[in-house]
C-alpha cells in the first residue's frame, strides 16, 4: 500500500463522509473536494451507487478514496475490488479486523470504548475512528479514553460540524475529524462543496 493509515489521517484536518446516490455525481464531487483542499474522501457503502462511485472518484487527480461503513469481510472484499485505498468501519469485530489486517489495506476501525480500543490493539492497530463522537460522550470521553492508550490516535466522526471541529482538532490524540457537512445532501452543487471544503481544509490542528 502506498500510504499508511497514519499518513492518510494527517493529509487534511477533515475527511468528508460521503453518502452518494448518483454515480454521475462522483467525479464532480471529488474534483470539488480536492480543489478545496480535502484530498482524503470516505465514500460510505450505504447506497447502491457507492462502489461504482469509489471506482469513478479514483480517476480524480490527487484524490485518495476510501470506503466507509464497511461491516464485514464480504463488504471489505467488495470495497477493495472497487479500488478503495483505505477502509473505515463504524465498529470493530474480530472477523472484520482480522480480514482487514490480512488484506494489508490501511484500516480505520470505529471505537467508542476502552474494550474496542484494546481489541484493535490486539490486532496491532493504533489508529481509530471515535464514533459516534458527539453521542459517545464527546470531548470528555475521548480525553479520558485516550489517557490509558498513549500511542492511539483518533478521527472523531459523528455529529461534528464546522463549529465544533476546531475543539476536536485541538485535542492531542486527534489527527483529523470526519464530517458530512462538507457534502450537503440535495442536488450536487460543486461550487458550494468546494467552498465548504476550503473552509474545512483551513482548520488548524493542535
Amino acid at each position: 500500500m502506498s500510504q499508511s493509515i497514519d499518513q492518510i489521517m494527517r493529509l487534511a484536518p477533515v475527511i468528508p463522509v460521503i453518502v452518494i446516490d448518483r454515480v454521475e455525481d462522483a467525479v464532480p464531487m471529488a474534483e470539488a473536494l480536492v480543489a478545496g483542499g480535502l484530498t482524503v474522501l470516505e465514500v460510505t457503502l450505504r447506497t447502491p451507487a457507492a462502489l461504482d462511485a469509489i471506482s469513478a472518484m479514483k480517476s480524480v487527480k490527487g484524490a485518495i478514496v476510501g470506503a466507509g461503513t464497511v461491516l464485514d469481510p464480504a463488504m471489505l472484499e467488495g470495497a477493495i475490488s472497487a479500488g478503495a485505498e483505505f477502509i473505515v468501519s463504524p465498529g470493530l469485530t474480530d472477523n472484520l479486523g482480522k480480514a482487514a489486517v490480512a488484506s494489508g489495506i490501511p484500516f480505520l476501525p470505529g471505537t467508542a470504548n476502552a474494550g474496542d480500543i484494546m481489541r484493535g490493539m490486539d490486532l496491532g492497530l493504533d489508529r481509530f475512528k471515535f464514533f459516534p463522537a458527539a453521542t459517545s460522550g464527546g470531548f470528555p470521553a475521548l480525553k479520558a479514553l485516550a489517557g490509558p492508550f498513549g500511542q492511539a490516535r483518533f478521527c472523531p466522526t459523528g455529529g461534528i460540524s464546522l463549529a465544533t471541529a476546531p475543539e476536536w482538532l485541538a485535542l492531542d490524540p486527534v489527527l483529523c475529524v470526519g464530517g458530512s457537512w462538507v457534502v450537503p445532501s440535495g442536488p450536487l452543487d460543486p461550487a458550494r462543496i468546494e467552498a465548504l471544503a476550503r473552509e474545512a481544509a483551513a482548520l488548524s490542528r493542535h
